[in-house]
């Protein structure tokens, strides 16, 4: 039965007009025929929006800020007045399996709230740093129990760490660098080990290792944003949560930026040679480090604003080191025509990541190529079960002519075959709103429930869908 509805599937992509299409076409085709066992869609969408829905419109019926493939349904999760404009990366709380609660990250300016959590159920939300962040952009549950958040804020970034989020309520946060204080240490803290930069993608694994790159662009002949490895002085070796943040990974630790470059004893390395394996350096000095400079400095190897990132977890259930992100390019009408890309590094095993002795090889490959279409990646989110990533648009196509939304993309990994790019890609979303972009993705445990922000929409509040049907 299975073979027979492929047959038809194929006969069908390749009928008629078909015949036309040059290989590549036909290839895009085949994917779309069977968007249903490869993608989890009836079919996929065609062209981007170019609608653009009114303030009174989205507030009556937030659903209409998005169009999502057949198959998918849509649900509002809050949509509530006090929700921050600029809602960025979600963790789901207190697990992905039974989510109650998503911890989300305001992407304003101090005098905003910062990070907010919303029941999931009612969409009742509640503040928990109410001011004193800059663009909080990430947002990770650890598996020690504590949410990890970091500002988007250029070489003064900084990473906090939250103990009990549900409780948790009201704080502010002081100062800047070396002075930063919370009003609630016991619950809020610093994490100056970590350094400083332009914090967006994070990765934090089982054992505390934690990998991060730094979203800035190139500019004035002086690089782009590197990527960098965190390995905690204590690793966190499994059990029950923490209860006081001085027991976290995070406190103290080593910190490593990429510079790939594996010939002439590691000395081939600079403009030129970005993909391909490489070698971790050690970044020295006392915390808080300005890593912006320190790559600069140590000539890491960069990259055009690197974004959001995600752990492949398949790889991770096979004690493996993956983690897949983008670098969103910029592709202004009539300007670079530098679409950006989805890369993937690897760093050996688990266990080979964390060792400070024997220093792990790690390894950048393309995996999405942008285009016109499908350009300035931004956010990215692992699909559990189907082993896909779905990427969000971050580009300028609202600016061009005529002007089109942003979309969401699902792509399938790399498979058998000998390149290591995806094998094929199908736009899923897109949004109906020219002013907003799409951000925060994320998945529940079964692969089948996505969280997302529609960020600065056109109601000038917060709106966070959920999107099922996979």
């Amino acid at each position: 039965m299975k073979k027979t509805i492929l047959s038809l599937a194929i006969a069908s992509t390749f009928s008629g007009s078909a015949f036309a299409m040059d290989f590549g076409q036909k290839v895009e085709a085949l994917a779309k025929a069977q968007s249903y066992s490869l993608f989890g869609v009836i079919t996929p969408l065609g062209a981007s929006s170019t609608t653009s829905v009114s303030a009174a419109t989205a507030n009556t019926d937030p659903k209409s800020l998005i169009t999502v493939a057949p198959g998918l349904n849509v649900k509002v999760v809050s949509a509530d007045a006090s929700l921050g404009a600029n809602i960025d990366m979600i963790a789901l709380w207190p697990n992905d399996t039974a989510p109650t609660h998503l911890i989300a990250c305001n992407e304003q300016g101090g005098v905003n709230v910062g990070v907010q959590r919303i029941e999931i159920a009612t969409g009742t939300v509640q503040n928990i740093i109410s001011s004193g962040l800059t663009s909080c952009d990430p947002a990770h549950r650890t598996p020690w129990g504590t949410v990890v958040i970091g500002e988007e804020n250029g070489a003064n970034g900084r990473i906090f760490e939250i103990l009990d989020p549900l409780t948790t309520t009201g704080v502010t946060v002081s100062g800047a660098g070396a002075t930063t204080t919370t009003s609630d240490p016991a619950h809020v803290a610093y994490r100056p080990a970590m350094g400083q930069l332009s914090f967006e993608g994070v990765g934090v694994y089982p054992n505390g290792v934690t990998y991060y790159g730094d979203e800035n662009r190139p500019g004035s002949g002086n690089p782009g944003g590197a990527y960098f490895k965190f390995v905690p002085a204590t690793l966190w070796m499994g059990g029950a949560a923490i209860t006081d943040l001085n027991n976290s990974p995070l406190v103290a630790g080593t910190i490593y930026g990429m510079r790939v470059g594996k010939r002439s004893v590691s000395t081939d390395y600079g403009q030129g040679n970005e993909f391909g394996r490489g070698t971790w350096i050690p970044v020295t000095g006392a915390a808080p480090l300005n890593l912006r400079s320190a790559g600069a400095t140590l000539k890491l190897t960069s990259y055009y604003r690197p974004e959001d990132l995600a752990i492949d977890e398949k790889a991770l259930a096979l004690g493996n080191v993956r983690f897949c992100g983008n670098n969103t390019g910029d592709d202004t009408p009539g300007g670079d025509n530098h679409f950006g890309e989805t890369m993937c590094i690897t760093d050996g095993t688990l266990a080979q990541a964390a060792n400070t002795l024997t220093l792990s090889t790690p390894e950048y490959q393309p995996l999405v190529i942008g285009n016109v279409d499908f350009a300035m990646m931004d956010n990215i989110a692992y699909q559990p079960g189907k082993g896909n990533w779905l990427i969000h648009e971050d580009g300028e196509g609202p600016v061009a002519s005529p002007p089109r939304n942003n979309d969401i993309w699902s792509c399938l990994d790399d498979g058998a075959d000998k390149d290591n790019l995806a094998d094929a890609c199908v736009k899923v979303m897109t949004l109906n709103d020219l002013t907003a972009e799409s951000t925060g993705g994320v998945f529940d445990a079964t692969g089948t429930r996505y969280f997302l922000s529609v960020q600065h929409n056109i109601t000038g509040h917060g709106v966070i869908l959920e999107i099922n049907g996979w």
